[in-house]
């Protein structure tokens, strides 16, 4: 143990560190890599994240009938619940999100035909 004199603030503080032997530090796990994003089917509405959180509850499911203003996806960002509406009357054609995930703003959810 090395004993040091720290100043903070004009308070002076006394510490002891341990200088530690032998094996290095282990290197943090990387990250692990974001799943490439699906491609839409063309001429769908694209539903997209519109704000970085995680997907709490999928509401619908593929080949469902929505209207404009039905709840599609939960979506819990900053401690709040965000509900994810559909933006126009169709059908699920493919949904890209499921419970649990963590999405980034812009994250295609789902697209509705």
């Amino acid at each position: 143990m090395k004993k040091y004199r720290v100043t903070v603030n004009g308070t002076a503080y006394e510490i002891e560190l341990e200088e530690l032997t032998g094996a290095a530090p282990a290197a943090p796990a990387a990250a692990p890599a974001p799943a490439p994003a699906a491609a839409a089917p063309a001429g769908g509405e694209q539903v997209t994240s519109p704000m970085p959180g995680t997907i709490l509850d999928v509401k619908v499911s593929q080949g469902a009938a929505v209207k404009k203003g039905d709840v599609l996806m939960i979506l819990e960002a900053m401690k709040m619940e965000n509900e994810i509406m559909c933006p126009c009357d169709g059908k699920v054609a493919s949904i890209h999100a499921s419970k649990g995930t963590a999405v980034e703003s812009g994250t295609l959810l789902c697209v509705i035909q």
